[in-house]
């Protein structure tokens, strides 16, 4: 093969690339040893008909664009990747050219990777947030670990909000039943918001034994049939039950916990709280530090590397989804659009992403970052433990090069967050000024 020429412009590459005779004559013939089994030509069983005559009837040509597929491979390797160029994802055949001496040459164009001008990454100024956790967050949990333990009890009055009611009951519009209106032995939760709105409210103040007409109006923004109608529920209370709490103290501490009172339960709680708000603040501040080196990085993106982007996080959400049963065309329904609709969504978070991609790389380059070989048996282990799996099946999942990617990008991260600089949030500083 010989390159005869290489063209950049911005980010697109343009190579012309003359191929040997032997080498598309190699792939002319593997595409006709492939397609001949479902050629027909007269006098010739199926399958056996010469080369030479179904180029006569078809065209010399005929076999040329498969048989350059065919080769393709070695044509990426010596006219782009023997060019030093970053190309991103397969080339583009613009032109073919045969000669009379049947010698091709081919136009290929090609996304390049972008030039990258890193702004400042060391020593930003993020802001980041004190850890606390208040002593209403702590009774929040002592309340929620105490509805955990709670016990319920038949009481002998009108119903309250916080009181389950057992009811029956019967909708009916104009005088006829709806699909969907009846119920028996309903546990309601009185407050809880999970009926209609109107319904429960009328519900209180109601003792077991009683009957009532409820009349409902249907918000505007209900389903097909019933919104904003009026309807009537025949209402019947069976039963009222109200929740029983038990008492906040040093036996309740033992029996919810492994502390012996109420004091040390309520210090682990803040203890794990402030833990997690300190796990929190410290990634909300290195996905800062990140986003404004990001923002400081000058670089024209290809359209190519936010597509690919763009693939990956619609497979990631496409997995979310299959996860909880649903398929992207069905989740795509649900939210009234199509999965082009959605792809559109996520485009804004895939261009973010692509410029913090090419940034962190361009971090890795200057830095000089690499990676041992202990580090990435490191990470293959640790990646087999998290998922339970033989080492070397990760191994022959995950390619070498993901994991060192991966390894050097967290050090990239690192560079950006030891070095900045933690100011308080503009709320918190004018706080302390005052």
């Amino acid at each position: 093969m010989n390159v005869k020429s290489v063209e950049k412009n911005g980010n697109q590459a343009t190579i012309v690339v003359e191929i040997d005779k032997e080498l598309m004559e190699s792939g002319v013939n593997k595409a006709y040893l492939k397609a001949r089994k479902n050629i027909a030509i007269p006098g010739f069983r199926k399958g056996k008909a010469p080369r030479k005559m179904i180029e006569t009837m078809y065209g010399a040509h005929v076999f040329y664009e498969d048989g350059l597929e065919e080769i393709f491979p070695q044509v990426y390797e010596f006219a782009v990747l023997g060019q030093d160029l970053k190309a991103i994802g397969r080339p583009n055949l613009t032109d073919m050219n045969i000669d009379e001496n049947n010698i091709v040459t081919l136009t290929l164009t090609t996304d390049v990777y972008p030039e990258v001008t890193l702004g400042e990454y060391k020593g930003l100024e993020v802001e980041k947030a004190e850890a606390a956790v208040t002593d209403e967050q702590v009774q929040a949990e002592l309340d929620r670990m105490a509805q955990n333990v709670a016990s319920t009890e038949s009481v002998e009055r009108a119903a309250q909000n916080g009181d389950t009611a057992n009811i029956d009951f019967l909708g009916t519009l104009d005088g006829v039943p709806f699909d969907g209106s009846k119920g028996e032995g309903y546990d309601l939760k009185l407050g809880s918001g999970s009926f209609v709105p109107g319904f429960e409210e009328q519900v209180v103040g109601m003792s077991a034994g009683e009957e009532k007409d409820i009349n409902i109006t249907f918000p505007e923004n209900y389903h097909e049939g019933l919104a904003g109608k009026d309807v009537v529920f025949h209402v019947k209370v069976n039963k009222i039950t109200e929740t029983v709490l038990p008492a906040q103290d040093d036996e309740f501490a033992r029996d919810v916990s492994e502390f012996d009172s109420l004091e040390a339960l309520k210090a682990d709680i803040r203890a794990k709280a402030l833990e997690q708000a300190q796990k929190q603040i410290d990634a909300s501040f290195e996905q800062a530090c990140v986003d404004k080196a990001s923002e400081n990085t000058t670089v024209d993106m290809p359209n190519a590397l936010i597509e690919s982007e763009l693939d990956n996080q619609m497979e990631r959400f496409a997995y979310q989804l299959q996860m909880s049963g649903y398929s992207m065309e069905q989740y795509a329904k649900m939210m009234g659009g199509d999965v082009s609709t959605m792809r559109n969504a996520f485009r804004p978070v895939a261009e973010k992403q692509a410029k913090t991609n090419v940034t962190l790389a361009k971090i890795v380059e200057v830095e000089g970052i690499s990676v041992s070989e202990e580090e990435m048996n490191a990470e293959y282990a640790s990646l087999a433990k998290q998922y339970e799996m033989e080492e070397e099946k990760i191994r022959s999942m995950v390619p070498a090069d993901e994991i060192k990617t991966s390894l050097e990008t967290r050090k990239a991260v690192k560079v950006i967050v030891d070095s900045a600089v933690a100011v308080a949030p503009k709320q918190e500083a004018a706080k302390a000024e005052e």
